[in-house]
């Protein structure tokens, strides 16, 4: 395809600092070369004399900015003296005005929504102040078409209330960040990517999906990117460069490609959990979590009995399936009260309740914990160790869950040293929403354990990471308090290795050692992407696993 990118710069709050800016985007140009226009959210004019002074050198023509500059309104009743009108206008040689709201469409076909200033709370709304009729005249043209698919950029100058469910945390205060009318807004539009300001935070959320999985056609994903203050003295993020190409002119299947840590829509999904409790009176706690695994019925034997004759296992409300025979007995008829799992405050695709789940993936299911083949696995026997309930990491396990999580560490080892292998487990607590404990078998004749370990430090070491030992008996959870990102390896001799993790880490970098030459030699099955099998297969390896894991799983015997 040919088609040029146009090259983007997005501001935060000027708040007056012009020549500081318009500075800097002048070194930028001269290392990167011209960008095509500098877009500013949130609140561009100042209040102080001096900013006063500063403008009105731009004003007059005595400074010029040196890009093409495109600006929202007011955000504050202090600065709407120095728009003068409602809809738009050139302000200064190089800087124009959006207005209040509207569609800015390029020569390239770059598609540009916007809303200036804040959500009004009351009628009349005041000057700084959009309402809900600016949203809806503003949605209406674009949605009513049959083939609007979303818009290239949304510019607003408040946060979209809620952005950070289902990603990652901002350093701001989310109990009054935001609006809900930009929330609502910029899940109707679909924004490729969504600028604000006025917290005078950087923060750049994981992209997320504007499709339901399996029940929608694919569609692009959406980033949303809140910026700092001109010149602030944290030195925080004030100035984003990005190169796009418009969605009118690519190519479906490009523009619908999903990175590898996209995450559900935070604003659909949060709506929909609201409307589905508003109208069922219930939440999805009361969901027997193993309604989704009656498959596992016809895979076992059971009591003796023929092989693949199977016992029914029936939900006991408790994320497990139990044997019939165990029903009955002197309690038969009692009533048994749920074990009551943490759930996710939206879609996820490992919590063994949600509807997401690849259920013919699963191997055992325990009280509190299951396992499940590795989907893309690096070896046939793959497998992956999952808490039932809703947890982010290992060092966010409840007691309960930690012990059930060792017997299927024991019960793996066993079975994979009885195929002649020892196991690897890793964990990436980086842009994941649930605890996947990776077991991956490696054969004893293939390298020992100090071998596996050196592949590791060798690889982080050339990858510029500090991967650390960890003594023995420390607890995890000394060294990472909930909420620290963080990569760690355990080996079958026991020892421990570390990574805290501080800004990015190459997320297939466990699987990549594993895949080395110096470990298994199967470099091309480093991305589990180009592993993955059919459905069919999937069922067939599944089924196969399941039964050579069955003499132990401990499970079978509760």
């Amino acid at each position: 395809m040919g088609e040029q990118p146009v090259r983007v710069l997005v501001c935060g709050d000027v708040e007056g600092r012009l020549t500081a800016l318009f500075n800097r985007v002048q070194t930028i140009q001269k290392k990167t070369g011209q960008f095509d226009l500098l877009l500013c959210v949130g609140e561009f004019f100042g209040t102080t004399p001096e900013a006063e002074a500063e403008w009105q050198q731009y004003k007059t023509g005595a400074k010029k900015a040196p890009i093409s500059t495109y600006i929202l309104g007011a955000a504050g009743q202090e600065t709407v003296k120095n728009f003068p009108s409602a809809d738009g206008c050139e302000l200064a040689d190089n800087i124009t005005y959006l207005g209040r709201r509207g569609v800015f469409t390029g020569v390239s076909g770059l598609q540009i929504a916007y809303v200036s200033g804040r959500e009004a709370l009351q009628e009349p709304a005041p000057a700084h102040c959009f309402t809900s009729k600016d949203l809806s005249a503003l949605v209406a043209p674009l949605t009513s078409s049959s083939k609007f698919r979303g818009v290239d950029i949304l510019l607003t100058s408040q946060w979209p209330r809620g952005v950070w469910h289902y990603g990652n945390n901002p350093e701001v205060n989310t109990k009054f960040c935001g609006s809900g009318s930009v929330a609502s807004l910029a899940d109707k539009l679909k924004p490729r990517y969504h600028f604000a300001a006025l917290e005078g935070a950087h923060y750049e959320r994981l992209p997320y999906r504007n499709h339901i999985v399996l029940q929608e056609n694919a569609q692009h994903v959406s980033r949303f990117i809140a910026l700092a203050t001109v010149n602030n003295p944290g030195k925080k993020k004030y100035l984003y460069a990005f190169n796009i190409i418009p969605m009118k002119t690519m190519d479906a299947s490009e523009l619908v490609k999903q990175p590898q840590d996209v995450t559900e829509n935070p604003y659909r999904s949060s709506a929909k959990d609201k409307t589905d409790k508003q109208r069922t009176g219930f939440t999805t706690e009361e969901e027997p979590a193993s309604q989704f695994f009656f498959d596992l019925s016809n895979k076992r034997g059971g009591g003796g009995g023929p092989r693949g004759g199977g016992r029914k296992r029936y939900s006991d409300g408790e994320g497990r399936g139990r044997d019939q025979q165990h029903r009955d007995g002197p309690f038969q008829g009692q009533p048994k009260l749920p074990r009551k799992h943490p759930q996710p405050t939206g879609p996820c695709w490992f919590c063994l309740a949600s509807p997401q789940v690849e259920k013919h993936l699963v191997i055992s299911i325990g009280s509190h914990c299951y396992l499940a083949m590795a989907k893309g696995g690096l070896t046939p026997d793959h497998m992956l160790i999952l808490p039932i309930g809703h947890y982010q990491s290992v060092v966010e396990l409840s007691s309960e869950v930690v012990v059930e999580m060792e017997k299927y560490k024991s019960a793996l080892k066993s079975f994979y040293k009885s195929k002649g292998e020892r196991c690897v487990l890793f964990e990436r607590n980086y842009r994941s929403q649930h605890l996947q404990l990776q077991v991956v078998p490696v054969p004893l004749d293939r390298c020992a354990t100090e071998d596996i370990k050196e592949a590791f430090m060798v690889q982080a070491q050339e990858q510029q990471m500090e991967l650390m030992e960890i003594p023995e008996h420390t607890d995890l959870k000394q060294i990472a308090p909930p909420g620290t990102p963080y990569f760690y390896v355990e080996l079958d001799s026991g020892e421990k290795l570390y990574h805290r993790i501080q800004k990015h880490f190459p997320l297939q970098f466990g699987r990549e050692v594993l895949a080395s030459e110096a470990v298994l030699n199967i470099p091309t099955r480093a991305d589990w992407k180009e592993c993955k099998q059919s459905r069919e297969e999937e069922e067939e390896s599944c089924k196969q696993l399941r039964d050579d894991f069955q003499p132990y799983d401990f499970a079978l015997d509760d």
